[in-house]
């Protein structure tokens, strides 16, 4: 029981770093070290946080499959491939050189702000990458560690999206308000906006 609970405060302690380093303050008091280089820094240091929390989850907790009926393996792996087509189709309509930090860094004259996306696949979700993220964090789920890495990793994806939601509101304002009354967050049932057709 230690080991989880080790584990989830592992989960916390990334989730909690990811979500401080994300907020305005601290990149208004790194600005002046890492200036155009911060969401760069921002994703290398999600990255090494991420691998850490993997190492003290495979340590701890078995990794022993659940014996479990062969269709339940290939639910599995439904749901691994419907979280990558997801995330697939939800990145084709970011920037990625722009998401992982490194046009910034190119292109110093490029603005700070993107415009609010509500079009590709923000028209049925506000949050697709995340949808498919917990879609492949579900498909892990066949032994104790993929389990409890479900539960803590899908926890933060929901707690995270949260946090950014405020940081999208101060941004966009009632723009963004607006779509949160029209567009779910993870799962399309609401129908879609009709932007960006």
């Amino acid at each position: 029981m230690i080991d989880h609970l080790l584990y989830a405060l592992a989960w916390a302690a990334f989730g909690l770093a990811h979500s401080l380093l994300a907020g305005e303050g601290i990149k208004r008091r790194l600005a002046p070290l890492l200036g155009r280089g911060y969401r760069l820094a921002y994703n290398l240091i999600a990255l090494l946080s991420a691998g850490m929390v993997w190492t003290v989850g495979f340590t701890l907790i078995d990794p022993t499959p659940f014996a479990v009926p062969a269709w339940v393996g290939w639910l599995r792996v439904l749901l691994l491939l419907a979280g990558l087509l997801v995330m697939g189709w939800a990145m084709k309509g970011y920037d990625g050189g722009r998401l992982l930090g490194y046009r910034q860094i190119r292109e110093p004259a490029l603005p700070e702000d993107e415009p609010l996306r509500t079009d590709g696949l923000h028209r049925y979700v506000r949050h697709p990458l995340y949808a498919g993220g917990l879609l492949i964090l579900i498909s892990l789920a066949g032994d104790p560690l993929g389990l409890a890495t479900a539960i803590w990793g899908g926890l933060y994806l929901i707690l995270g999206a949260h946090f950014e939601e405020r940081r999208l509101l101060a941004r966009y304002g009632r723009a963004y308000a607006d779509y949160i009354s029209r567009v779910p967050a993870f799962l399309p049932w609401k129908g879609r906006t009709g932007a960006g057709k």
